[in-house]
């Protein structure tokens, strides 16, 4: 009597399973970003130029981050001295004219 061995399932896995693939999408290395500034070979960023500088605040008419706005890190430090100058001239406002009009919430 000779009795041959039985296939054992795989344990984790159901029959009819597909094979393990990559996955997509996840926290890892992705498709690098480049610098808008760097891309368009911007020699100086010029404060009065104010709707250039608009795309780098958000909603609530605070700088964007470089992760954000896809800066490199030089032109990330340009980018906020010249928003603060363009603010300090009023060229910006520091504040959104929402938040201005209801007030500050407190805590």
């Amino acid at each position: 009597m000779t009795t041959e061995p039985e296939e054992q399932p795989q344990l984790g896995t159901p029959e009819g399973a597909r094979e393990a693939r990559p996955r997509r999408g996840g926290r890892g290395p992705g498709r690098r970003r480049v610098c808008p500034i760097c891309a368009d070979r911007m020699r100086v960023i010029d404060y009065k130029d104010v709707s250039f500088l608009r795309r780098f605040i958000s909603e609530r008419g605070r700088i964007d981050t470089r992760r954000k706005a896809s800066t490199c890190a030089r032109h990330q430090r340009a980018l906020a001295r010249a928003i603060k100058r363009a603010r300090h001239i009023a060229l910006l406002p520091y504040t959104v004219d929402h938040i201005r009009k209801m007030g500050v919430p407190s805590r």
